[in-house]
């Protein structure tokens, strides 16, 4: 994709990273952006200004004042300027800045003014990465609205290897291009994804679950931000890769944990998506210690766990839209369309375990689609991120009551 004709101001940091916001200006330009570069005066001692104005064809700004005649960089000039914010790098240091509003320098000024929307890729080591007050001030930015493209995993400039690494430029340059192709179409919107299975545990050691990787789960996660929501995610447990920094995130174990995360999101969501494979039962009681390999038999006594989407449904308000998942292996539509009913589902997705190449575990998926009120759609087995878009795509035909 061609960036001709979109305006970039590009934040640059202290950090060891700053010398890849070289290639990164290099790549904007020649891709047809127009890039204005803000430095901050810790940034001066990684790459010198007059390389970023050779590649960016423009002067590097980092004060308030132009020069001595007193002319001023204008930041609220600036920040109307521009298509997109991007600060690459961004210490731990700016990060704490821009999530408490201090405003000591021209681009931490910029940065409150701009009325477009901000990208950030965070470079640190990883220790300073994953410190509560970080994640938390990643968080803060993120429930602004803010976009985080999140540090990559590899050798750091300690010499360790882990994640902090600033994502690579041309990886920065394919999630601009994306983002100026996105429709943002659920900007503003908040919305809550529950994922992954549930772990009901026997004994310390042993649970009951099912086989639910919370591959989809995670695609709906991703599609609704690229598309500009802000996303609540409460996962069960996964093994999966994932970017927790780039949503609110909370993770939980059991049916009952997760039933009460999501209790307390719902009432202010616009849009929730009960994609989680929540276990049915539970044990009845948990035993204190491993239950010992004794009688040829065991018997366990289960109970029904809370039904999440059942009950929330019944607290639904016309504002709100319900989407709901079925995993059926018989009467699937008439099973499927049953639910849409009961749990006063908007539209309801149905997988099927018949179908090569749709299913748990899979990147893979193929789905029915049924509305309350609407056509059925249905879909050819695809990836799940587009399987993902194509469900936003009718979440987006679901009339909603204001």
């Amino acid at each position: 994709m061609s960036l001709k004709g979109k305006r970039i101001l590009l934040g640059v940091t202290g950090s060891i990273a700053a010398y890849k916001s070289a290639f990164l200006t290099r790549l904007l330009v020649k891709a047809g952006a127009e890039v204005q570069i803000i430095m901050s005066a810790s940034a001066f001692d990684f790459i010198t200004p007059l390389t970023l104005a050779t590649l960016s064809k423009r002067p590097v700004l980092s004060k308030f004042q132009k020069d001595e005649t007193g002319v001023w960089n204008n930041h609220v000039e600036l920040g109307l300027w521009a298509d997109l914010f991007l600060v690459a790098p961004i210490s731990a240091n700016t990060l704490a800045k821009f999530a408490n509003g201090i405003c000591d320098n021209l681009l931490s000024a910029t940065f409150l003014s701009a009325r477009c929307p901000v990208m950030i890729a965070p470079a640190m080591d990883l220790d300073m990465y994953q410190h509560p007050s970080v994640r938390e001030n990643l968080k803060r930015l993120i429930s602004f609205g803010n976009l985080i493209l999140a540090a990559e995993t590899g050798e750091l400039a300690s010499g360790l290897s882990g994640q902090g690494r600033m994502m690579e430029p041309e990886n920065i340059l394919g999630k601009v291009e994306e983002f100026f192709s996105k429709n943002l179409d659920f900007k503003g919107k908040k919305v809550l994804i529950t994922m992954g299975p549930t772990q009901e545990a026997l004994d310390p050691v042993r649970f009951i679950s099912n086989h639910s990787s919370g591959k989809m789960g995670y695609a709906l996660a991703e599609a609704f931000r690229e598309r500009g929501a802000e996303v609540f995610v409460v996962s069960g447990p996964i093994s999966l890769e994932v970017k927790k920094e780039s949503f609110h995130w909370k993770d939980v174990r059991s049916a009952k944990e997760m039933f009460e995360a999501a209790k307390a999101l719902h009432p202010k969501m616009d849009i929730c998506v009960f994609a989680a494979a929540i276990a049915d039962y539970a044990p009845a009681e948990v035993a204190p210690e491993k239950i010992k390999k004794s009688d040829a038999v065991l018997a366990i006594h289960l109970v029904k766990n809370v039904d999440i989407a059942f009950t929330l449904g019944l607290e639904k308000k016309l504002n709100q839209i319900h989407v709901g998942f079925a995993l059926e292996t018989e009467n699937e539509s008439e099973n499927a369309q049953s639910k849409l009913a009961k749990k006063n589902f908007d539209l309801i997705v149905l997988n099927s375990m018949r179908e090569a190449g749709a299913g748990f575990q899979l990147d893979t998926n193929k789905v029915q689609i049924f509305h309350r009120s609407g056509p059925t759609v249905q879909s050819a087995i695809a990836p799940k991120n587009q399987i993902a878009d194509l469900i936003l795509d009718q979440i987006k035909l679901v009339p909603v009551s204001v």
